[in-house]
């Protein structure tokens, strides 16, 4: 591909938001290019069940990625396996910079990149990331099998690892700050029905702690008492709500507290696809 090619619009991310917007692009006879530097589908490709999006009573996240991908594909999309590093708003044209320096410009540029694990940062969560620390049940479920493992969040993402987890796990102690969970109310049945998951009220995790290089053992605080215990686990799964990933952008669209991507009303037309976030 030539240095400086023209598109209509350069979507950048190819989640949901990204693909249904090259889409809606791709049907307009906009010439659209598509950034994404991972697989496409985005974090839905790491979810066992889906089972409210409509026309599918219950499928796995990543053959639903995969429709995604093939529908935007059959309107001739155009996706680069590329990471964008730079966007440079401008009057006429905005303009993109890959990571290799190459530039696209357009009209119109739509942020989709998604987010990434929010993490508790507390002592042991880096160290031992991988020897026990993780932030996706579904790919390390396995290594959970027949073991005691802590859990963090109340929304439904915490919730629906929860759920997956004691499939594999001996036992699963979900750790939520509050005294109510903001997951949907048909997870939080689910939940409670569930005899291998205990709930933790009121809690957070404050360390991780190890034993011979792996996870052996939480430090608990209760936000009410502030009294402290350890408790002994075998992992610890950090599955709290993501952060947005578009800090590079020089204008980055900020978020109200709701976690909605605030209006961006002075630079046009670029537009963030944030969505609401799960804490």
């Amino acid at each position: 591909m030539a240095n400086r090619e023209y598109y209509d619009v350069i979507i950048i991310g190819g989640g949901p938001a990204g693909l249904s917007a090259a889409i809606y692009a791709l049907r307009a006879s906009m010439r659209t290019v598509l950034i994404e530097k991972a697989s496409a589908g985005g974090q839905i490709t790491l979810t066992d069940d889906v089972e409210n999006y409509p026309g599918f009573k219950n499928i796995n996240g990543y053959d639903l990625s995969e429709k995604f991908l093939d529908h935007a594909k059959s309107y001739n999309l155009e996706v680069l396996s590329r990471e964008a590093t730079v966007l440079e708003p401008g009057l006429d044209w905005h303009t993109v910079q890959l990571n290799g320096d190459e530039r696209l410009k357009s009209h119109a540029v739509i942020l989709a990149s998604g987010g990434l694990p929010r993490k508790l940062n507390i002592p042991g969560e880096d160290e031992f990331y991988g020897k026990g620390v993780s932030y996706c049940a579904v790919c390390d479920g396995f290594f959970f099998r027949n073991k005691i493992v802590v859990a963090v969040g109340g929304g439904d993402t915490a919730v629906e690892e929860a759920l997956y987890l004691s499939k594999l796990a001996q036992k699963v102690h979900l750790v939520h700050r509050r005294d109510a969970l903001r997951a949907s109310m048909i997870l939080q049945q689910r939940l409670r029905a569930d005899k291998k998951i205990e709930i933790l009220w009121d809690t957070i995790v404050t360390a991780i702690k190890s034993h011979l290089g792996e996870v052996s053992a939480v430090d608990l605080q209760n936000t009410q008492t502030e009294e402290t215990r350890e408790l002994a686990t075998d992992g610890s799964l950090s599955v709290l709500a993501s952060t947005r990933t578009i800090n590079w952008f020089p204008r980055a669209p900020k978020l109200i507290p709701t976690g909605m991507c605030a209006p961006m009303r002075s630079v046009k037309p670029i537009f963030p696809a944030c969505s609401r976030s799960e804490i």
